[in-house]
C-alpha cells in the first residue's frame, strides 16, 4: 500500500532498466553515472567474502583491488560540494577493502554491510564473516536488518538540518528468505538460497512498511514538497521467487525479466501526481538527474568531481517528466559476466538484441519490444539486416 501510494503521488515508469542484471554493476553505474565496465571487475556481483567471479574480477581480488575506487565515483562528492549532507544505510556491495568503504568514498554517514547479503538477524554472511559497519568500524546490533536500515534512515532525516542525499539501500527481498518473525528459523549456508514463499511475502510487507515510515518521517519533518523520492531496484527478481509478470527471464540475465525494474519518482512541488511514463530509462539517468537537481552542470570548475560530471552517460529523466516532454528513443547496452558465461544486450529504439555465450545453450536473438515485451518471438529471420546493425552497435561500446 505504501509503495502503491508513492506511485499515485508521483510518476511510475514502465520501461526503466537496471544498468546490470545483478546488483554490484548497477550500483557502480549509479555512483559513477557511467557504464560499469569502465570501473573494472564489477560486471558481476562481488562474491561473498570478496570473491571475484570472472577473469578481471578474480585478478583484482588477488591484488586487493576488487571494488569501486572512490576516484571513479561522482556521488557523493559532487553533491557534497553543493552543500548537501550525504548518507547511505544498508547494503553496499562495492568492495570489502577499507579503501572501498562508503566513508572512504566521502559519505558523511554509513550504517550497513559491505557484502551482497547477510542473515537478517545476526547480520553475517554465509561464511560467518562479520561485515556490519557503522561508518568505517565493525559494529554489532540487535534487530531485523530491514528495521535497522529504516531506523537509521529515519534518524538521519530527523536530525539533518542541511539539504541531504539519503541512499536507503535495502536488502529485502534478497535471500536468505527471512521475514521479521523468522528469528528462530534455522538458516545457514546449506539452505541460504532456499525459497520460502511465506517468508518472501513477509519480507515484501516489511519493506513496504519501511517505505511508509520513511515517507511519513519526511512529511512530519515538513520536507515533503521539496524532497525528491526515488524508489528503484538494482536488478530483476530472483528466479522462482519473484513474479516478473509477462517478462522473460530473471536476475543475472539480460532478458527483460533480468533488467527491467520498478522506478517511481515523487516530487510534489514539481512533478504532477499520477503520471505513468513509458520513457525508456536506465540507472545512470538517475545520476544525471540528481546532479542536475543539485545545480551541478557539465561545465564545472574542473575539480575531480566536476571533471567526472563531464563524462556522465545518462539523460535527465526528472526534467523529462517535469516538463512532460515527448518520449525519445534510446540506445542502451548491457553486459554481465560470471565465470565463462557472458550475457549481452543492446536496445535500440524498440528493438533489442540478446546474446549469451560460454554455456551449452547459447542465445543470439532479436525482439521487437513494441509488440513482444515478453521476448517470445525471435525476428532474426525476418530482419537479418537489423541483427547486423544491433551487433555493430554493441561493438561501438564494448569493442567486440
Amino acid at each position: 500500500p505504501n509503495i502503491d501510494q508513492l506511485a499515485k503521488e508521483g510518476v511510475r515508469f514502465t520501461q526503466h532498466y537496471a544498468n546490470g542484471p545483478e546488483c554490484s554493476p548497477t550500483r557502480t553505474a549509479l555512483l559513477t553515472g557511467r557504464y560499469q565496465q569502465f570501473a573494472g571487475g564489477l560486471e558481476c556481483a562481488i562474491g561473498t567474502g570478496n570473491v571475484g567471479r570472472y577473469d578481471d574480477a578474480i585478478r583484482l581480488a588477488k591484488i586487493n583491488e576488487l571494488g569501486l575506487p572512490a576516484s571513479s565515483a561522482v556521488i557523493p562528492k559532487a553533491i557534497q560540494n553543493q552543500g548537501y549532507k550525504c548518507a547511505v544505510y544498508g547494503k553496499w556491495h562495492l568492495g570489502y577493502e577499507p579503501k572501498f568503504n562508503p566513508i572512504s568514498h566521502g559519505w558523511n554517514d554509513f550504517f550497513g554491510y559491505l557484502g551482497g547479503n547477510v542473515h537478517y538477524f545476526n547480520h553475517r554472511e554465509t561464511s560467518d564473516l562479520h561485515v556490519l559497519f557503522d561508518d568505517d568500524l565493525p559494529v554489532y546490533r540487535e534487530g531485523y536488518m530491514t528495521d535497522l536500515i529504516t531506523e537509521s534512515s529515519v534518524d538521519f532525516i530527523n536530525r539533518t538540518t542541511k539539504p541531504f542525499l539519503l541512499f536507503v539501500s535495502h536488502e529485502s527481498p534478497h535471500f536468505p528468505f527471512q521475514g521479521p518473525e523468522d528469528k528462530e528459523k534455522p538458516v545457514d549456508s546449506g539452505n541460504w538460497m532456499d525459497i520460502d514463499p511465506q517468508a518472501y511475502i513477509s519480507m515484501i510487507e516489511s519493506l513496504d512498511e519501511s517505505v511508509g515510515k520513511i515517507l511519513r518521517t519526511i512529511e512530519d519533518a515538513g520536507k515533503k514538497n521539496d524532497t525528491v523520492v526515488i524508489f528503484v531496484s538494482d536488478n530483476g527478481g530472483f528466479a522462482n521467487a519473484a513474479d516478473m509478470g509477462v517478462l522473460r527471464g530473471s536476475k543475472s540475465m539480460t532478458y527483460e525479466g533480468g533488467i527491467r525494474v520498478p522506478l517511481i519518482i515523487r516530487w510534489p512541488e514539481k512533478i504532477t501526481a499520477g503520471q505513468v511514463s513509458d520513457q525508456v530509462s536506465i540507472t545512470f539517468d538517475l545520476t544525471r538527474s540528481i546532479l542536475n537537481l543539485a545545480g551541478i552542470s557539465e561545465n564545472g570548475n574542473q575539480s575531480r568531481s566536476d571533471s567526472l560530471v563531464s563524462k556522465l552517460d545518462g539523460y535527465d529523466i526528472i526534467d523529462h517528466v517535469m516538463k512532460q516532454r515527448d518520449e525519445i528513443p534510446r540506445t542502451l547496452f548491457w553486459r554481465g559476466k560470471r565465470g565463462n558465461r557472458v550475457w549481452r544486450a543492446v536496445r535500440h529504439g524498440d528493438y533489442k538484441l540478446v546474446t549469451k555465450e560460454g554455456e551449452a545453450d547459447p542465445i543470439n536473438a532479436v525482439y521487437d519490444l513494441s509488440v513482444d515485451p515478453a521476448e517470445t518471438k525471435d525476428i532474426t529471420d525476418q530482419r537479418p539486416d537489423l541483427k547486423r546493425k544491433l551487433s555493430e552497435l554493441l561493438k561501438t561500446l564494448y569493442g567486440f
